[in-house]
Protein backbone atom coordinates (compact mmCIF):
# COMPACT_ATOMS: atom_id res chain seq x y z
CA UNK A 1 0.00 0.00 0.00
CA UNK A 2 1.18 3.50 -0.89
CA UNK A 3 0.76 5.98 1.41
CA UNK A 4 2.24 9.48 1.23
CA UNK A 5 2.26 12.59 3.66
CA UNK A 6 3.19 16.15 1.95
CA UNK A 7 5.17 18.49 4.04
CA UNK A 8 3.94 21.91 3.65
CA UNK A 9 3.73 25.36 5.36
CA UNK A 10 5.39 29.10 4.87
CA UNK A 11 9.00 29.53 4.01
CA UNK A 12 11.58 29.28 6.74
CA UNK A 13 9.32 27.49 9.19
CA UNK A 14 11.61 24.13 9.35
CA UNK A 15 9.78 21.81 6.80
CA UNK A 16 13.18 20.47 5.22
CA UNK A 17 15.06 20.05 8.68
CA UNK A 18 12.48 18.08 9.06
CA UNK A 19 12.26 15.86 6.61
CA UNK A 20 15.84 15.40 6.92
CA UNK A 21 15.22 14.35 10.21
CA UNK A 22 12.80 11.92 9.34
CA UNK A 23 13.96 10.60 6.37
CA UNK A 24 17.98 11.20 7.25
CA UNK A 25 18.40 11.94 4.04
CA UNK A 26 19.98 15.06 2.86
CA UNK A 27 18.18 17.87 1.30
CA UNK A 28 18.69 21.68 0.83
CA UNK A 29 17.43 23.69 3.84
CA UNK A 30 18.13 27.01 3.74
CA UNK A 31 17.16 30.61 5.23
CA UNK A 32 15.60 32.15 2.48
CA UNK A 33 12.35 31.59 0.80
CA UNK A 34 12.16 28.29 -2.24
CA UNK A 35 15.12 26.81 -0.90
CA UNK A 36 13.17 23.86 -2.30
CA UNK A 37 11.79 23.72 -5.37
CA UNK A 38 11.43 19.77 -6.47
CA UNK A 39 9.73 17.67 -3.72
CA UNK A 40 12.67 15.29 -2.26
CA UNK A 41 10.56 12.09 -1.42
CA UNK A 42 11.45 9.85 1.73
CA UNK A 43 9.82 6.53 3.02
CA UNK A 44 10.17 6.44 6.67
CA UNK A 45 9.68 3.16 8.63
CA UNK A 46 7.07 2.96 11.15
CA UNK A 47 8.11 2.58 14.95
CA UNK A 48 6.72 -0.88 16.46
CA UNK A 49 8.07 -2.37 19.25
CA UNK A 50 6.35 -5.08 18.87
CA UNK A 51 7.56 -6.14 15.46
CA UNK A 52 11.00 -6.29 17.10
CA UNK A 53 9.79 -8.69 19.59
CA UNK A 54 8.19 -11.22 17.20
CA UNK A 55 11.43 -11.25 15.28
CA UNK A 56 13.07 -12.03 18.37
CA UNK A 57 10.40 -14.40 19.19
CA UNK A 58 10.53 -16.40 15.74
CA UNK A 59 14.58 -15.79 15.42
CA UNK A 60 13.46 -14.36 11.90
CA UNK A 61 16.16 -13.56 9.50
CA UNK A 62 14.93 -10.34 8.28
CA UNK A 63 12.74 -8.07 9.84
CA UNK A 64 10.66 -5.56 7.39
CA UNK A 65 8.91 -2.54 9.49
CA UNK A 66 5.81 -0.84 7.65
CA UNK A 67 6.31 2.10 6.34
CA UNK A 68 5.04 6.22 5.27
CA UNK A 69 6.56 7.91 2.55
CA UNK A 70 6.77 11.59 3.45
CA UNK A 71 7.49 14.20 0.63
CA UNK A 72 8.81 17.55 0.97
CA UNK A 73 7.37 20.43 -0.73
CA UNK A 74 8.50 23.71 -1.09
CA UNK A 75 6.81 26.88 0.82
CA UNK A 76 3.49 28.20 -0.06
CA UNK A 77 3.04 32.10 0.22
CA UNK A 78 0.18 34.09 -0.09
CA UNK A 79 -1.13 34.19 -3.65
CA UNK A 80 0.34 30.75 -4.32
CA UNK A 81 -3.44 29.46 -5.90
CA UNK A 82 -2.73 31.95 -8.33
CA UNK A 83 0.98 31.03 -9.26
CA UNK A 84 2.62 33.47 -6.65
CA UNK A 85 6.16 31.70 -5.59
CA UNK A 86 5.57 28.85 -7.82
CA UNK A 87 2.52 28.32 -6.53
CA UNK A 88 0.45 25.92 -8.99
CA UNK A 89 3.34 23.46 -8.58
CA UNK A 90 3.55 23.01 -5.01
CA UNK A 91 -0.19 22.97 -5.20
CA UNK A 92 -0.11 20.27 -7.31
CA UNK A 93 2.72 18.20 -5.48
CA UNK A 94 0.21 18.10 -2.66
CA UNK A 95 -2.53 16.97 -4.54
CA UNK A 96 -0.16 13.79 -5.22
CA UNK A 97 -0.55 13.17 -1.53
CA UNK A 98 -2.55 11.15 0.84
CA UNK A 99 -2.34 13.72 3.60
CA UNK A 100 -0.95 16.87 4.80
CA UNK A 101 1.67 17.44 7.56
CA UNK A 102 1.53 21.01 8.13
CA UNK A 103 4.36 22.78 9.95
CA UNK A 104 3.41 26.12 11.75
CA UNK A 105 6.42 27.43 13.39
CA UNK A 106 6.13 28.59 17.04
CA UNK A 107 9.64 29.86 17.83
CA UNK A 108 11.17 33.59 17.66
CA UNK A 109 14.39 33.82 16.71
CA UNK A 110 15.63 37.20 14.98
CA UNK A 111 18.53 34.93 13.21
CA UNK A 112 15.45 32.84 11.24
CA UNK A 113 13.55 35.23 8.98
CA UNK A 114 9.76 34.78 9.10
CA UNK A 115 7.98 35.41 5.62
CA UNK A 116 5.83 37.90 7.21
CA UNK A 117 8.32 39.02 9.59
CA UNK A 118 6.50 38.01 12.65
CA UNK A 119 5.92 35.45 14.39
CA UNK A 120 1.92 34.25 14.52
CA UNK A 121 0.84 30.60 14.21
CA UNK A 122 -2.48 31.07 13.51
CA UNK A 123 -1.84 34.06 11.14
CA UNK A 124 0.40 31.01 9.22
CA UNK A 125 -2.14 28.39 9.48
CA UNK A 126 -4.65 31.09 8.14
CA UNK A 127 -2.10 31.80 4.89
CA UNK A 128 -1.64 28.57 3.71
CA UNK A 129 -5.41 27.24 4.40
CA UNK A 130 -6.84 29.85 2.15
CA UNK A 131 -4.16 28.39 -0.32
CA UNK A 132 -5.68 25.52 -0.32
CA UNK A 133 -9.05 26.85 0.00
CA UNK A 134 -8.65 29.37 -3.12
CA UNK A 135 -6.98 26.31 -5.54
CA UNK A 136 -10.19 24.14 -4.15
CA UNK A 137 -12.67 26.66 -5.36
CA UNK A 138 -11.11 26.70 -8.43
CA UNK A 139 -11.30 22.94 -8.98
CA UNK A 140 -14.84 22.90 -8.13
CA UNK A 141 -15.82 25.58 -10.27
CA UNK A 142 -14.02 23.79 -13.18
CA UNK A 143 -15.71 20.42 -12.36
CA UNK A 144 -19.83 22.75 -12.17
CA UNK A 145 -19.05 23.96 -15.51
CA UNK A 146 -18.16 20.16 -16.92
CA UNK A 147 -20.97 18.56 -15.47
CA UNK A 148 -23.32 21.16 -16.39
CA UNK A 149 -24.98 19.55 -19.51
CA UNK A 150 -25.24 16.16 -17.82
CA UNK A 151 -26.98 17.86 -14.83
CA UNK A 152 -29.73 19.63 -17.37
CA UNK A 153 -30.14 16.36 -19.24
CA UNK A 154 -31.19 14.82 -16.06
CA UNK A 155 -27.99 12.15 -15.23
CA UNK A 156 -28.06 10.74 -11.90
CA UNK A 157 -25.05 10.55 -11.25
CA UNK A 158 -24.16 14.51 -12.44
CA UNK A 159 -27.40 15.63 -10.07
CA UNK A 160 -25.41 13.98 -6.81
CA UNK A 161 -22.14 15.27 -7.84
CA UNK A 162 -23.64 19.14 -8.70
CA UNK A 163 -25.14 18.79 -5.04
CA UNK A 164 -21.95 17.70 -3.51
CA UNK A 165 -20.46 20.23 -5.29
CA UNK A 166 -22.88 23.67 -3.76
CA UNK A 167 -22.12 21.82 -0.25
CA UNK A 168 -18.33 22.04 -1.07
CA UNK A 169 -18.17 25.65 -2.53
CA UNK A 170 -20.58 27.23 0.00
CA UNK A 171 -17.99 25.37 2.50
CA UNK A 172 -15.03 27.03 0.71
CA UNK A 173 -16.64 30.36 0.49
CA UNK A 174 -17.30 30.44 4.19
CA UNK A 175 -13.43 29.99 4.55
CA UNK A 176 -13.81 26.79 5.71
CA UNK A 177 -11.82 23.60 4.56
CA UNK A 178 -13.98 20.65 2.21
CA UNK A 179 -13.36 18.33 5.54
CA UNK A 180 -15.77 20.17 7.68
CA UNK A 181 -18.67 19.39 4.77
CA UNK A 182 -20.69 16.51 5.63
CA UNK A 183 -21.40 14.08 2.70
CA UNK A 184 -24.36 10.85 1.78
CA UNK A 185 -23.18 7.68 0.76
CA UNK A 186 -23.59 8.54 -2.86
CA UNK A 187 -21.81 11.53 -2.61
CA UNK A 188 -18.83 10.27 -1.14
CA UNK A 189 -17.24 8.33 -3.60
CA UNK A 190 -17.42 11.61 -6.17
CA UNK A 191 -15.71 13.97 -3.90
CA UNK A 192 -12.87 11.51 -3.50
CA UNK A 193 -12.80 11.87 -7.02
CA UNK A 194 -11.67 15.41 -7.37
CA UNK A 195 -9.34 15.09 -5.22
CA UNK A 196 -9.31 17.99 -3.14
CA UNK A 197 -6.46 19.96 -1.21
CA UNK A 198 -9.26 20.68 1.71
CA UNK A 199 -10.75 17.40 1.87
CA UNK A 200 -7.05 15.38 2.86
CA UNK A 201 -6.37 14.88 6.43
CA UNK A 202 -4.24 17.60 8.17
CA UNK A 203 -1.83 16.86 11.05
CA UNK A 204 -0.24 20.07 12.75
CA UNK A 205 3.18 19.54 13.08
CA UNK A 206 4.71 22.87 16.11
CA UNK A 207 7.93 23.37 15.74
CA UNK A 208 9.68 24.33 18.60
CA UNK A 209 13.21 25.27 18.81
CA UNK A 210 15.98 24.96 21.59
CA UNK A 211 17.48 28.00 22.99
CA UNK A 212 14.94 30.16 21.52
CA UNK A 213 11.43 31.67 22.73
CA UNK A 214 9.24 29.07 22.17
CA UNK A 215 5.85 30.07 22.52
CA UNK A 216 4.68 26.61 24.46
CA UNK A 217 7.25 27.52 27.07
CA UNK A 218 5.93 30.96 28.44
CA UNK A 219 2.38 30.51 28.12
CA UNK A 220 2.30 32.92 24.97
CA UNK A 221 -1.42 34.16 24.51
CA UNK A 222 -0.54 32.91 21.13
CA UNK A 223 -0.06 29.69 21.95
CA UNK A 224 -3.11 29.40 23.54
CA UNK A 225 -5.27 30.85 20.80
CA UNK A 226 -3.77 28.33 18.82
CA UNK A 227 -4.51 25.43 21.13
CA UNK A 228 -8.28 27.03 21.09
CA UNK A 229 -8.34 26.98 17.44
CA UNK A 230 -7.45 23.57 17.53
CA UNK A 231 -9.99 22.08 19.91
CA UNK A 232 -12.44 24.22 18.60
CA UNK A 233 -11.86 22.60 14.98
CA UNK A 234 -11.06 19.24 16.13
CA UNK A 235 -7.69 19.56 14.97
CA UNK A 236 -4.84 16.89 15.42
CA UNK A 237 -0.55 18.25 16.33
CA UNK A 238 2.39 16.98 17.65
CA UNK A 239 5.06 19.34 18.80
CA UNK A 240 8.65 18.44 17.48
CA UNK A 241 12.02 20.52 17.70
CA UNK A 242 13.42 19.47 13.67
CA UNK A 243 16.97 20.89 14.42
CA UNK A 244 17.39 19.15 17.31
CA UNK A 245 15.92 16.09 15.60
CA UNK A 246 18.03 16.47 12.89
CA UNK A 247 20.99 16.51 14.62
CA UNK A 248 20.43 13.34 16.05
CA UNK A 249 19.42 11.60 13.31
CA UNK A 250 22.65 10.03 13.25
CA UNK A 251 23.23 8.86 16.71
CA UNK A 252 22.81 5.98 18.49
CA UNK A 253 19.71 5.83 20.91
CA UNK A 254 21.17 5.62 24.01
CA UNK A 255 23.44 9.58 22.69
CA UNK A 256 20.19 10.48 21.20
CA UNK A 257 19.02 10.13 24.81
CA UNK A 258 21.78 11.76 26.26
CA UNK A 259 21.56 14.69 23.78
CA UNK A 260 18.20 15.21 24.42
CA UNK A 261 18.93 15.40 28.33
CA UNK A 262 21.18 18.23 27.46
CA UNK A 263 19.00 20.71 25.57
CA UNK A 264 15.85 19.71 27.84
CA UNK A 265 13.73 17.65 24.77
CA UNK A 266 12.22 14.89 26.82
CA UNK A 267 10.01 13.41 24.37
CA UNK A 268 11.04 11.61 20.62
CA UNK A 269 9.15 14.04 18.38
CA UNK A 270 10.27 12.25 15.21
CA UNK A 271 8.80 8.49 16.32
CA UNK A 272 5.58 10.29 17.73
CA UNK A 273 5.41 12.57 14.39
CA UNK A 274 5.76 9.26 12.04
CA UNK A 275 2.88 7.45 14.48
CA UNK A 276 0.48 10.21 14.05
CA UNK A 277 0.88 10.29 10.63
CA UNK A 278 -0.16 6.70 10.36
CA UNK A 279 -2.49 7.31 12.39
CA UNK A 280 -3.96 10.11 10.72
CA UNK A 281 -4.80 8.01 7.69
CA UNK A 282 -6.38 5.70 9.73
CA UNK A 283 -4.64 2.77 9.66
CA UNK A 284 -3.35 -0.06 11.42
CA UNK A 285 -0.71 -2.94 11.73
CA UNK A 286 -0.97 -6.29 11.32
CA UNK A 287 1.75 -8.77 11.37
CA UNK A 288 3.66 -12.30 9.47
CA UNK A 289 6.01 -13.70 11.85
CA UNK A 290 8.45 -16.62 10.85
CA UNK A 291 12.00 -17.85 10.40
CA UNK A 292 12.66 -15.82 7.06
CA UNK A 293 11.47 -12.95 8.30
CA UNK A 294 9.14 -10.80 10.66
CA UNK A 295 6.33 -7.55 8.72
CA UNK A 296 4.88 -5.44 9.41
CA UNK A 297 1.78 -4.85 7.08
CA UNK A 298 -0.15 -1.62 7.01
CA UNK A 299 -4.27 -1.71 6.33
CA UNK A 300 -6.66 0.41 6.33
CA UNK A 301 -8.64 0.39 9.67
CA UNK A 302 -11.89 -1.93 9.30
CA UNK A 303 -10.30 -4.50 6.30
CA UNK A 304 -11.55 -7.98 6.08
CA UNK A 305 -9.26 -10.99 6.14
CA UNK A 306 -9.11 -11.33 2.51
CA UNK A 307 -8.88 -7.68 1.44
CA UNK A 308 -6.38 -7.50 4.07
CA UNK A 309 -4.40 -10.55 2.38
CA UNK A 310 -4.16 -8.32 -0.63
CA UNK A 311 -1.35 -6.28 0.71
CA UNK A 312 0.76 -9.45 0.49
CA UNK A 313 -0.78 -10.19 -2.93
CA UNK A 314 -3.45 -9.47 -4.95
CA UNK A 315 -4.58 -12.70 -5.64
CA UNK A 316 -5.65 -13.30 -1.97
CA UNK A 317 -8.41 -11.78 -1.79
CA UNK A 318 -10.14 -14.47 -4.27
CA UNK A 319 -8.01 -17.56 -3.06
CA UNK A 320 -8.47 -16.65 0.59
CA UNK A 321 -10.39 -20.12 2.17
CA UNK A 322 -9.53 -18.84 5.92
CA UNK A 323 -6.97 -17.01 8.24
CA UNK A 324 -5.15 -18.46 11.53
CA UNK A 325 -5.05 -15.51 14.15
CA UNK A 326 -3.34 -14.26 17.15
CA UNK A 327 -2.97 -11.27 18.70
CA UNK A 328 0.80 -10.36 19.19
CA UNK A 329 0.73 -10.26 22.78
CA UNK A 330 -0.64 -13.43 23.38
CA UNK A 331 1.60 -15.27 21.09
CA UNK A 332 4.62 -14.16 22.97
CA UNK A 333 3.00 -14.96 26.16
CA UNK A 334 2.53 -18.66 25.13
CA UNK A 335 6.01 -19.19 23.80
CA UNK A 336 5.46 -20.47 20.75
CA UNK A 337 2.56 -21.62 18.21
CA UNK A 338 1.88 -25.20 19.31
CA UNK A 339 1.37 -24.24 22.74
CA UNK A 340 -0.50 -21.24 21.53
CA UNK A 341 -2.65 -23.40 19.68
CA UNK A 342 -2.81 -26.19 22.79
CA UNK A 343 -4.53 -23.05 24.55
CA UNK A 344 -6.73 -22.31 21.85
CA UNK A 345 -5.28 -19.22 21.43
CA UNK A 346 -4.77 -19.48 17.65
CA UNK A 347 -8.89 -18.78 16.23
CA UNK A 348 -9.76 -20.07 12.72
CA UNK A 349 -11.61 -17.27 11.16
CA UNK A 350 -13.05 -16.95 7.81
CA UNK A 351 -13.92 -14.20 5.04
CA UNK A 352 -15.78 -11.75 7.16
CA UNK A 353 -12.99 -11.06 9.73
CA UNK A 354 -11.89 -7.57 10.63
CA UNK A 355 -8.17 -7.76 11.32
CA UNK A 356 -7.09 -5.99 14.31
CA UNK A 357 -4.39 -3.95 15.17
CA UNK A 358 -2.14 -6.24 16.43
CA UNK A 359 -3.10 -9.17 14.73
CA UNK A 360 -0.32 -11.86 13.80
CA UNK A 361 -2.01 -13.72 10.90
CA UNK A 362 -1.07 -16.62 8.56
CA UNK A 363 -3.37 -17.09 5.42
CA UNK A 364 -4.95 -20.52 3.81
CA UNK A 365 -5.45 -20.09 0.11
Amino acid sequence: MSLSIGIVGLPNVGKSTLFNALTKKSVLAANYPFATIDPSVGVVSVPDDRLAKLTEFSKSVKMVPAAVEFVDIAGLVKGASEGEGLGNQFLTNIRETNAIAHVVRIFEDPEILHVHSGINPLDDIGVINLELILADLQTVTKRKATILREVKAGKKEAIIESEALVKIEAALDAGKLASTTSFTEFEQPLVKQLNLLTTKPMLYVLNKKAGALNLDETNDQRFQDLVAYFTQNHCSYVLVDARIEEEMKDLTSDDKQLFRGEYGVKDDGINTLIRAGYNLLNLITYFTTGETESRAWTIKKGWTAPEAGTTIHTDFKDKFVRAEIILWSELLEAGSYAKARELGLVRIEGKEYVVKDGDVVEFKI
